[in-house]
């Protein structure tokens, strides 16, 4: 799921556990992000809000990784209603 963000958007790890059949389990969604060593774009998972929730300088990385796709902030967290990227409905 996190592989189909495109470039420029940015999704909550609660919406792409859903995505991925498993809601109500945004946590998973992080710990699957830690050991994928780069392959994934994993600096477009958020927290609820648009929030980064990354410790130090991960937080700082993933900030700049998303300014430099243009995405935007508002007071400190992603302008979500611009650069959410919305998952079709599983059928």
């Amino acid at each position: 799921m996190v592989a189909k963000i495109p470039k420029g958007k940015v999704a909550t790890y609660g919406s792409v556990a859903e995505a991925a059949g498993f809601p109500g389990n945004a946590r998973r969604v992080a710990w699957a992000l830690r050991d994928t060593d780069g392959r994934l774009p994993w600096f477009r998972v958020l927290g609820a809000g648009g929030k980064i929730l990354l410790p130090k300088d991960a937080g700082a990385e993933q900030r700049l990784r998303l300014q430099a796709e243009g995405v935007e902030f508002r007071g400190g967290r992603v302008y979500m209603q611009k650069h959410e990227f919305r998952f079709r409905k599983r059928r």
